[in-house]
């Protein structure tokens, strides 16, 4: 049987149950949930990085979003305060959509 030792979505279980295949899971303590959707968000994004078109892209986007309202909820917060910080640092700062490269910057 493959060991995987990674978190996975709520209804993989449901999944794999019905292919009739045995499976062994465990529900994760909170110190340990917080690590492995560390490490389940830097797969995904490893995953993006490697996509070879835009819709390998959009899917792996969507994992990434996933992720990131349950990271959301661990830290105490919610998607709608995400949402709110990422508005006011957009317009404080602004956001990435002019693709600026900064290359250097004079030291005093």
């Amino acid at each position: 049987m493959p060991t995987y030792n990674k978190l996975v979505r709520d209804a993989i279980p449901e999944v794999i149950a019905k292919t009739g295949k045995e499976f062994l899971t465990r529900i994760l303590s909170e110190d340990e949930y917080r690590v492995e959707l560390k490490k389940k968000l830097s797969e995904e994004l490893d995953e993006y990085n490697a996509a070879n078109n835009n819709e390998e892209a959009v899917e792996e986007l969507a994992d990434i979003l996933e992720l990131l309202h349950a990271a959301t909820k661990i830290h105490g917060s919610s998607v709608e305060e995400l949402e709110n910080i990422r508005k006011t640092k957009a317009e404080k700062r602004g956001g990435f959509e002019k693709r600026i490269f900064l290359i250097e910057v004079e030291d005093d």
